[in-house]
């Protein structure tokens, strides 16, 4: 026997399993470091680049969700889009998130779970960020339940679902409150109040913009990058704040648009503000309307954005009904989908941007053509209609017109204001060759006329 032989092939084979040993154990190592990081050196959530007016909506949030006993609590947080909701939460999630076993911040939530098998991989981030493990991969949604059960219903675990819209996806992540550990909590923000009815919250809270000075500051900070406006800009930066009512996504997005412009391009784009909204805000705004499942919840809404904000809620009902709405139905809707809010003097209202995005889907019909629109509410586009005869269509729907005219006297000078509403289903004449007006309302403002 060739003893160096035997030598030779006993260290080959020990140099081997070293080698290997070394291998796993610098996984093993590694691993360790991975789970010991994380948690001496948690994550926290970008919340915004100025994060303007959220001191006091997080306030709010954290005593909701302390208060009460130390069970399963769910809270909501409702308001439209663009008001702040996802800021906010992140806010309060980077306050408290260490202060639980595991936790999740799920972004998205209704994009995600349109995507092919979007709610498996949400389900699959809640269960890796939680429990810690990396490349966890789940088959079918009814499994990923049993295991959310399973692996988390001892844990006191915190858990954010942003942008909710449908309850499928509160049944996928948090169908129960017993899938999670005693103390755990539970937050969920969407546009919808009626989902948090169906779920049955422990807790509502909603969004609603920031105060005059804080948008001002908001503003200031993304078109000038300081707390206030230059001198030379203040008018303008005014009257840019008063249009967005508040609305965090409209003062960043026209902020950081106008930084750095001259007041020439100032000038224009608050001119161009009143006749066309920005699309970017539009495109966010509009979520909430497509997700109407119903044409005629839309058409009340669209009537409503450009027709009756400010009128009574009752009386609107008496006219929408008249034409062939469930418009109690509709209201109630577009209540709990943050697009039309009831004050307490009973008149409907809306937010100013929600409504120029109403008022754009029905522009968008024809941009150049006011004659082939479904409504006109504008009263230069209904006088030119009318004057020219621009009726093309052999059918022309519209809900409703708004004339103002105006008569001059010679003789005498009087003020007298007339208001004349005619509610109607077919009306055919020689009027423009109109064969289908549902409602047709004249106002007369007649200033110094003669009688």
């Amino acid at each position: 026997m060739n003893i160096s032989h035997f030598h030779l092939s006993n260290f080959c084979i020990i140099l081997f399993v070293w080698t290997n040993y070394l291998r796993y154990e610098s996984k093993f190592i590694q691993k360790i470091i991975e789970e010991v990081w994380s948690k001496v050196n948690p994550t926290f959530l970008n919340v915004a680049i100025h994060p303007v007016g959220i001191d006091s909506p997080v306030k709010d949030i954290c005593f909701l969700l302390t208060s009460g006993p130390n069970d399963v609590r769910m809270i909501g947080i409702l308001g439209m889009g663009g008001v702040g909701k996802t800021t906010i939460v992140k806010a309060v999630y980077n306050l408290i998130f260490q202060q639980f076993e595991g936790s999740c911040f799920l972004m998205n939530v209704r994009e995600v779970s349109e995507q092919l098998n979007g709610l498996l991989h949400l389900q699959e981030q809640v269960l890796s960020e939680i429990l810690r493990v990396q490349n966890l991969k789940i088959d079918n949604i009814d499994r990923g339940i049993n295991w959310m059960k399973e692996r988390l219903c001892s844990k006191r675990i915190l858990l954010v679902l942003d942008d909710v819209d449908h309850v499928s996806q509160l049944n996928s992540l948090a169908g129960n409150r017993d899938w999670f550990g005693p103390g755990s909590r539970i937050i969920m923000t969407t546009r919808d109040e009626q989902l948090l009815n169906k779920v049955k919250v422990d807790e509502k809270y909603e969004a609603k913009g920031l105060k005059y000075d804080e948008s001002l500051e908001l503003f200031s900070w993304h078109a000038f990058k300081q707390a206030m406006p230059l001198e030379d800009y203040l008018d303008l930066s005014n009257g840019i704040v008063t249009y967005t009512k508040g609305l965090p996504l409209a003062l960043e997005v026209l902020g950081s648009y106008l930084n750095a412009k001259s007041i020439r391009v100032w000038r224009s784009a608050s001119e161009k503000l009143k006749q066309v909204p920005p699309c970017q805000i539009q495109k966010k705004l509009r979520i909430s309307f497509d997700a109407l499942d119903d044409d005629k919840i839309k058409d009340i809404f669209l009537d409503i954005a450009c027709f009756f904000i400010g009128m009574d809620k009752d009386y609107v009902i008496n006219i929408l009904d008249g034409c062939g709405f469930f418009s109690e139905i509709g209201i109630s809707v577009l209540i709990n989908r943050c697009l039309l809010k009831v004050n307490e003097h009973n008149e409907l209202r809306m937010h100013d941007l929600i409504r120029d995005m109403g008022r754009e889907i029905i522009r968008e019909e024809s941009s150049k053509q006011p004659e082939k629109r479904s409504r006109l509410w504008y009263h230069e586009d209904v006088c030119d209609v009318l004057e020219t005869h621009k009726v093309r269509h052999h059918s022309f729907n519209v809900n409703t017109f708004h004339i103002a005219l105006n008569t001059h006297s010679h003789t005498h000078t009087h003020t007298h204001s007339l208001s004349l509403s005619m509610y109607i289903y077919t009306f055919t004449h020689t009027f423009v060759s109109l064969s289908i007006v549902y409602i047709l309302q004249i106002t007369c403002e007649i200033s110094s006329c003669s009688l």
